[in-house]
């Protein structure tokens, strides 16, 4: 259930933040609380990375995708479009990276 609440919470921090803002803002906060729940810090940095960069080419902000509509010159909404099935991909992604740890941390474990 924290791991869930953790995902939508980050989404909507990505949504509307960038990156390097929402790192500085919510790791402090939520640090201490993971831990307690006994979560990897190592797994919880690739959560965080991964919902934040997902959340970077969502509206309502979307910074990444206004971007790529000046550089290429498309309408934004061409571009929302375009992304959708590839932001459904992501999402699975980041399940398979929550829910099964090993994935992510299976090299710090090889080489300790």
């Amino acid at each position: 259930t924290f791991l869930l609440l953790l995902n939508l919470f980050l989404l909507v921090v990505g949504a509307l933040l960038d990156i390097f803002s929402a790192l500085v803002l919510v790791v402090p906060l939520i640090v201490p609380i993971a831990l307690g729940y006994g979560v990897d810090l190592t797994h919880l940095g690739i959560i965080f990375l991964a919902n934040l960069q997902i959340g970077y080419c969502t509206p309502p902000v979307g910074l990444g995708l206004f971007l790529a509509s000046y550089r290429f010159e498309r309408p934004i909404a061409q571009l929302y479009t375009a992304t959708l099935p590839f932001l459904g991909i992501l999402f699975v992604a980041l399940g398979i990276i929550t829910y099964f740890p090993l994935l992510s941390l299976f090299l710090v474990e090889l080489f300790g």
